[in-house]
């Protein structure tokens, strides 16, 4: 995907564009997974209209105390939602890939109290908030669905506060990219290989470690023979291994079918 290296573009509201419409895709398989859907709700989630924007690396996506009229979904790059102290120290909350609503709950919670941000160039589809609550309205299952992947966002954000709180620096790490290439997988995308557009700086903030200590424990798990690095391509080369350094266990990640009732 072509790279922009300037402010946000914005291409106006379309329903049949290319990566929109892949981006959907990607989102509806992410529902499934979790979710039964009747074929109304899937027709009503790839009709959703949108405006495509693209971003420069480290751009703001929505800022804090905006008040929003749309909610996020990533199309390409990876997307990070931070908090900041006074001080000016940033710790990013969530990373958010392609086929992720980075911000569903700005539907109903419309002030932003944690903005977003391009970790490195990345593409938006911005859908209105009008359109999303319209089609939850026409449709108790979507609704339901919405709401469901609402509540899983918020179990990966409870396990990310053990992931920096309770683990060491080695671990922290290696839970991180467990947990990227699982949800890569989910949505059929590649998983034992995929791009890392994070920066050693990204993954501190995220892991609440310095980017020279991430830089330490990514040469170590290189060193073990679990990963290796080509560019910013990630190569997982045991898995099982990887997994066990990270104390890592997908099941936070919800990505079965949950049944209502």
């Amino acid at each position: 995907m072509t790279s922009i290296n300037h402010d946000p573009e914005t291409f106006g509201y379309r329903t049949s564009m290319t990566e929109g419409h892949e981006a959907l895709a990607l989102w509806l398989r992410r529902l499934e997974i979790r979710s039964p859907l009747t074929d109304f709700d899937r027709a009503a989630v790839m009709g959703l209209p949108g405006q495509i924007r693209r971003y420069a690396s480290s751009r703001d996506v929505v800022r804090l105390g905006e008040r929003t009229q749309h909610s996020c979904l990533v199309v390409d790059g990876i997307v990070a939602r931070f908090g900041q102290t006074s001080e000016g120290h940033r710790q990013l909350t969530a990373l958010y890939i392609p086929g992720d609503m980075a911000d569903l709950h700005s539907a109903v919670l419309p002030v932003v109290t944690a903005p977003l941000q391009s970790t490195m160039t990345a593409t938006i589809l911005s859908i209105p908030h009008d359109f999303l609550r319209r089609a939850a309205e026409r449709s108790p299952t979507l609704a339901r669905a919405l709401w469901r992947d609402c509540v899983a966002d918020a179990q990966i954000a409870s396990e990310w506060l053990l992931n920096v709180g309770r683990r060491s620096a080695l671990a922290k790490v290696a839970h991180l990219l467990c947990e990227l290439s699982c949800r890569y997988q989910a949505i059929g995308l590649p998983h034992q290989s995929f791009a890392l557009t994070l920066t050693q700086t990204h993954i501190g903030e995220a892991l609440g470690l310095t980017g020279v200590h991430v830089n330490r424990m990514m040469r170590t798990l290189r060193d073990r023979g679990l990963i290796e690095t080509e560019g910013n391509v990630l190569h997982i080369r045991d898995w099982k291994a990887l997994a066990a350094v990270g104390d890592f266990d997908p099941g936070y990640l919800h990505l079965r079918r949950e049944t209502d009732g």
